[in-house]
């Protein structure tokens, strides 16, 4: 390559690494109301985006998972520390990343690599009302959205596919899916065709709490 052509090609390269962070506001609504817990991803087109691993943590307290849903990058390490009195068995089925972890407390000694893109479904084996999720992602632009539905994510200049995901969706690809530019684009809506939330099971979560009392308390 001629000498005049480096130049210009490493030049451009430079001035793309250096381009000002954009931001695009997404909102996300269910027949017209704000949902919250919606994992928003922009994938970049035409390039590739190179994610970084993360140390996270998926946590159980009162018989739950905490937090609900938990966004990491793929390659990421997830630790699962019980803070319960009592014991729960971890698992999931999931194509993206099959495990468990034998029932115990405090914390394994080894966290759980995803190295798969996809949503991982928790479950416990003695407490069946607990749920949670683990989306596993391939872009290193990412956020959740808050109460009002509302999600902000930063990122260079270029043009991005634009989706999110929820639990309650139909099928984990039945949100919509939008081709953005930035930084022409500033503020999206998305509007998610949820499902009904089930119904609350009070009779577990009294249960749950009997066997808290019931349990020795830690040393």
């Amino acid at each position: 390559m001629a000498p005049r052509r480096c130049a210009a090609l490493l030049a451009g390269l430079l001035g793309l690494a250096t381009l000002p962070a954009a931001a695009v506001e997404v909102r996300v609504l269910s027949e017209g109301r704000p949902v919250a817990n919606a994992v928003v991803t922009l994938s970049p087109i035409g390039r590739a985006a190179a994610t970084v691993p993360m140390e996270a943590v998926m946590d159980q307290v009162n018989s739950e998972f905490e937090p609900r849903v938990l966004v990491v990058t793929k390659g990421s390490r997830v630790h699962f520390p019980n803070r319960d009195r009592i014991r729960h068995q971890v698992y999931s089925f999931s194509p993206a990343k099959r495990f468990e972890l034998p029932l115990y407390t405090g914390t394994p000694p080894e966290p759980v690599v995803f190295d798969r893109a996809g949503v991982v479904t928790l479950g416990c084996n003695i407490h069946d009302w607990m749920k949670g999720y683990i989306v596993v992602v391939d872009t290193p632009y990412f956020a959740l959205s808050d109460a009002e539905g509302r999600a902000r994510v930063d990122l260079p200049p270029g043009e991005y596919l634009l989706t999110a995901w929820h639990e309650r969706l139909p099928t984990i690809d039945a949100a919509p899916k939008r081709r953005i530019t930035l930084p022409t684009t500033s503020a999206e809506v998305l509007e998610l065709p949820l499902a009904p939330p089930p119904p609350p099971r009070g009779d577990e979560r009294l249960r749950a709490l009997q066997e808290r009392l019931r349990a020795p308390p830690r040393p």
